[in-house]
């Protein structure tokens, strides 16, 4: 088993993508990254560094104070323990390339700076584990729950609010089927219900159906879409704090800008 010690002063984001990348060009091999974030005393440099020594593992570090960063070299030299300084070169050059210009040594700014950006990233992979009913048992940590029958827009319009940096989960109703009781546990002004009208469902259902050559079954037949809206509007009405959201003839922002202004308005009430 091969050991990377990722370590940082800051998130260890940077390390960990700059370890990704150069690790695609290694097919085959899988080695066992252990990250290591906030390391900024010198205790912290020797406790990784023992570690490393331990598991005869190599340091992959962005620390950006010039004083930890001697630190990691003399100690990793004391320990035999090799580590590549991927932000010293790079601070080092630069400075000199600027002129008078220093670097601040702040760590994790970085990721201060960038933050709304890591938002958006986190929010994209939350909302990918959590569409269409999956995992449904941890949408406790979701800011936004939407619920609805199938081809109301609830995966387009989760992935859309995901790259406003909210995390969302979306659950899908189905005829006589309880949704999952983790659903009952969500704060309910978070939870907002699709609906639409039964002629313009069934309308985009009969494609859905013809794209797959009528293999859906009674799927987009008036009568069944009816049904079920019937018995989603019936769940809906039995939680009094979830709010219904009519989708009929709007487009992915519209619905989502009506969602935002609803959560809003309910968080100010608060």
């Amino acid at each position: 088993m091969y050991y990377v010690i990722v370590v940082s002063d800051g998130t260890g984001r940077t390390a960990q993508q700059a370890l990704d990348a150069a690790l695609t060009q290694f097919p085959g091999i899988q080695p066992e990254v252990i990250v290591r974030p906030g390391v900024r005393t010198r205790d912290q440099v020797e406790e990784v560094v023992r570690e490393a020594a331990e598991k005869n593992a190599i340091i992959l570090h962005t620390i950006v104070s010039d004083e930890m960063r001697s630190i990691m070299v003399k100690l990793s030299r004391k320990y035999n323990v090799e580590r590549i300084d991927i932000m010293g070169p790079l601070l080092l050059r630069l400075s000199h390339h600027f002129k008078d210009a220093s670097p601040s040594e702040k760590p994790g700014l970085f990721h201060k700076l960038n933050k709304a950006y890591f938002r958006r990233i986190e929010a994209m992979e939350y909302t990918f584990r959590h569409d269409d009913g999956m995992r449904h048992h941890e949408i406790d940590k979701a800011d936004i729950v939407i619920l609805g029958v199938s081809r109301t827009f609830k995966t387009p319009l989760s992935i859309y609010l995901a790259t406003k940096g909210w995390f969302v989960a979306n659950i899908p109703i189905v005829l006589n089927i309880d949704p999952p009781a983790s659903v009952y546990n969500v704060n309910p002004t978070d939870v907002f219900c699709l609906m639409t009208s039964p002629k313009h469902l069934s309308q985009l259902r009969k494609s859905r159906h013809e794209h797959l050559g009528g293999i859906t079954g009674n799927y987009a037949e008036y009568l069944h879409v009816a049904d079920e809206l019937k018995f989603a509007q019936q769940l809906y009405r039995h939680q009094p704090k979830w709010t219904i959201v009519n989708v009929t003839g709007k487009s992915i922002e519209e619905i989502a800008s009506e969602i935002l202004a609803l959560k809003r308005k309910s968080e100010k009430a608060l």
